[in-house]
């Protein structure tokens, strides 16, 4: 068994003293509440920071990145939750992955991340799909790109308690991979329900748990009709063990990403939120109450409740780019059209 694996992630020293402090405490995490002060934490989710190296690039998602970096600083955060889709080609190009570490890096609060698809690769699928603009066997998450990433952010999950709150992110790309390393992440999963208990405990996903409802059908791959709540929701396969995890976990909150499109979900208890994205949106025309708006999300933390504020970017930008779009096949990649040439 791979021990790292159960280590928290602690991307600054910040983070390392806050996991120490609540180690120390125990399952201590109740506060007084005459004593307790509200706090805060943010969330985004697929910012796709690109480059001009690759063979596509979209200067407008950086750009909207750096707007949306400007306000989170202003919001105060204690930490920063990123929710998978750091980069724009992540599981193609690892310096992509290296540069919008760097720039996280600078952030005057601590930050952690999980991986999406377009930093390591998409869910897993023995067929492909009924779009013909891309193949999607061959767009599989690999161990080689789950290593790639594991390099430059550290591991692929991991929980860790902040005052009355816990929270635990996992690279949810591995659920039906058969890849080796799912097993590991079901056996840690697992692990969770002996965790201490605190106030509150929250999830962060990639890929939606469903598109509509636990009970929705499972999607078919092959069906135009069925192909993006394919590709937007986890398999049906490992829906139901994951909703058994997040109830044994006392789980308020289940946040993922990936859709670009904000809409807000109850299932037997559970608030899950669909984030919004900073890059670009889509789906919105999915959901009656679909909401494209860029933008994040603001979490204020009380003994008995979480409140969400969605906050949009304040300017977008509109600066042009090149290249194709979506999951381009390899033949697609034309890199003497780069704006920046290695040399």
């Amino acid at each position: 068994m791979n021990l790292k694996k159960y280590w928290i992630p602690t991307i600054k020293l910040g983070t390392l003293l806050t996991a120490a402090t609540t180690a120390l405490t125990g399952a201590c995490h109740k506060i007084p509440e005459k004593q307790y002060k509200p706090w805060t934490f943010a969330y985004v989710a697929d910012i796709q920071v690109g480059s001009p190296r690759s063979f596509r690039f979209a200067p407008s998602w950086n750009e909207n990145w750096e707007t949306a970096k400007k306000q989170i600083i202003e919001t105060n955060p204690e930490f920063l939750l990123i929710g998978g889709d750091l980069s724009r080609d992540g599981s193609i190009h690892k310096w992509e992955l290296e540069s919008i570490k760097n720039d996280l890096d600078r952030l005057p609060f601590p930050y952690h991340v999980i991986a999406g698809n377009m930093d390591t690769g998409n869910k897993h699928t023995k067929i492909d799909g009924a779009r013909k603009d891309r193949k999607d066997t061959d767009l599989n998450v690999t161990s080689a790109q789950l290593q790639q990433f594991e390099s430059v952010f550290g591991p692929l999950w991991w929980s860790f308690v902040h005052k009355n709150l816990r929270v635990s992110g996992f690279c949810d790309m591995l659920l039906g991979s058969n890849l080796p390393l799912e097993k590991e992440l079901w056996q840690w999963l697992e692990d969770q329900k002996q965790q201490s208990q605190t106030e509150h405990h929250i999830w962060l996903m990639h890929y939606a748990l469903f598109a509509d409802s636990l009970n929705e059908p499972a999607w078919d791959i092959t069906n135009l009709d069925h192909y993006l709540e394919w590709y937007f929701t986890i398999d049906h396969s490992s829906k139901d063990k994951m909703m058994d995890i997040f109830l044994a976990t006392h789980t308020n909150r289940v946040i993922t990403g990936h859709i670009h499109c904000r809409k807000d979900f109850t299932a037997q208890g559970i608030a899950f939120d669909l984030a919004p994205a900073t890059c670009f949106s889509q789906w919105d025309e999915r959901w009656p109450d679909g909401d494209p708006t860029l933008g994040f999300y603001k979490y204020d933390v009380y003994p008995d409740k979480i409140e969400k504020t969605f906050i949009p970017l304040e300017k977008l930008s509109t600066a042009k780019g090149y290249g194709p779009g979506g999951h381009p096949l390899p033949e697609q990649r034309d890199y003497s059209i780069a704006w920046e040439k290695d040399e």
